[in-house]
């Protein structure tokens, strides 16, 4: 959108193949991994085409990354080559020197999308063709052809959700994508009237986006068909202001991660019947779930695991976490849910965020769902403190609504009467904004960082 270009399906074929003859006269071997951070969306799915086209491994990493942040992608992954603005110093090739490349095999490495990484060593989540195609394959049957015709893409394109998700699904579906990636607040306020002008009929974000653009912009004119909300947790007050904001009831809380390729089921607010977390059966697979003693279950609360066609292969050279991710041919999602008997899934939290209580295990999300309920509260985070007596107390970081005063007390009387004891907050702190990463997502070590800070 910021550019104003626009490529017809033979232009785009025209660009890949151009792009592609580029690569094959870098003297680059079959196989080797070059690292994609092409800051334009457009020129980033393009150059990703073409390293698959010419048969090598595409390194997808934010184009904003710093100089050091760069050189630990490219010691990780011993790329070969850097598509983009090249911040650092990059290795001379050692590997041969060939003019032609032939594509990649359908189970061998295609994609690697990287975490991020300033010191330490980035984690790399390998996909290969097979498990990319069968999850859009998933994504367009769930979805509908008609309804991804024309999509709107407002997340980066530099990982999952906003690559395999916004872009890759409806644009081999045949459809017509439109790339407006993380827009600002002055950009904002022109959400609802683009959705109008271009017919958009399917998007799909991030609940922090959604605050905002519900803050900032007018109501469409016209309903749109279908709106995904993924990457963190979605509460029901949320979930409804957004299906009237959007003017339809297809409004579904998404579950998905970059192991995954993306979206591995969904539900809309009437499947989930109030239930904060539901997301429903899943797309192709089966889900289980991992009890306390290790044992596999077909329903019960415990972490859920995954089996599906669009498992990743691994992670990049780390068999150790290869080992801890899989069990008994399941991926372990790391997420805890409860799955009932004939399949549907509704998300509790992260096992990560979990807070000890004095042994009562607490999801850090169901606080945060619960504390946005509040009429005073916009947005929340929920993090463990230590206590001398429980081991961890529940502490949040809260942003008011305009107007709203700070009054902890009252905020803990509300709760108490909406939930269990030991989700009550004893801690409240009032910030500005919740701090996020890159990809929306909030980081509860960062906030809980935030809030101990003297300054």
């Amino acid at each position: 959108m910021r550019s104003g270009a626009s490529l017809d399906a033979s232009a785009i074929r025209a660009a890949i193949a151009s792009r592609t003859n580029d690569l094959a006269r870098l003297g680059l071997d079959a196989g080797d991994r070059i690292v994609v951070g092409e800051a334009d969306p457009v020129d980033f799915i393009i150059a990703l085409f073409a390293c698959w086209q010419a048969g090598l491994v595409a390194v997808a990493v934010n184009p904003a990354l710093a100089g050091p942040e760069q050189a630990n992608v490219i010691a990780t992954t011993s790329a070969s080559a850097w598509l983009g603005e090249l911040r650092t110093t990059l290795p001379p090739p050692t590997t041969g020197k060939n003019d032609v490349l032939v594509p990649l095999g359908v189970d061998a490495p295609a994609l690697i999308l990287m975490t991020s990484g300033t010191t330490g060593r980035p984690k790399g989540i390998v996909h290969t063709q097979r498990s990319l195609s069968a999850r859009i394959e998933l994504n367009i049957a769930a979805i509908g052809s008609k309804t991804l015709s024309h999509s709107l893409c407002v997340l980066p394109v530099f990982f999952g959700h906003g690559l395999i998700g916004n872009a890759l699904t409806p644009l081999l579906s045949g459809g017509t994508v439109h790339l407006w990636p993380t827009p600002g607040l002055a950009e904002l306020p022109n959400l609802g009237p683009y959705l109008d002008s271009h017919r958009i009929g399917f998007m799909s974000s991030v609940p922090s986006f959604w605050k905002l653009a519900l803050r900032l912009s007018p109501r469409p004119s016209q309903p749109l068909q279908r709106v995904h909300v993924g990457s963190a947790p979605l509460g029901v007050g949320l979930w409804r202001d957004i299906a009237a904001w959007a003017g339809t009831d297809s409004v579904l809380n998404m579950f998905g991660m970059t192991e995954t390729a993306n979206w591995i089921g969904g539900a809309t607010l009437a499947e989930a019947a109030g239930r904060d977390g539901h997301v429903g059966r899943i797309w192709g697979g089966s889900f289980a779930i991992r009890a306390d003693d290790g044992t596999v279950q077909p329903a019960g609360r415990g972490e859920v695991l995954v089996k599906s066609p669009s498992i990743m292969r691994g992670y990049f050279e780390r068999p150790d976490l290869d080992a801890e991710a899989f069990a008994d041919g399941w991926f372990r999602t790391g997420d805890t849910g409860d799955l009932s008997a004939d399949g549907d899934l509704t998300l509790v939290g992260r096992i990560k965020s979990e807070i000890n209580r004095g042994g009562i295990k607490v999801q850090a999300e169901e606080v945060d769902m619960l504390l946005e309920r509040h009429p005073d509260i916009a947005e929340a985070c929920a993090f463990g403190i230590p206590d001398p007596s429980a081991g961890e107390a529940v502490a949040a970081a809260i942003v008011l609504k305009p107007g709203a005063v700070l009054d902890p007390e009252a905020i803990k009387r509300w709760c108490r009467n909406e939930a269990r004891a030991d989700a009550v907050p004893s801690r409240l702190y009032a910030v500005g904004a919740i701090p996020r990463n890159d990809r929306g997502k909030i980081v509860r070590a960062d906030v809980r960082a935030l809030v101990e800070s003297p300054t």
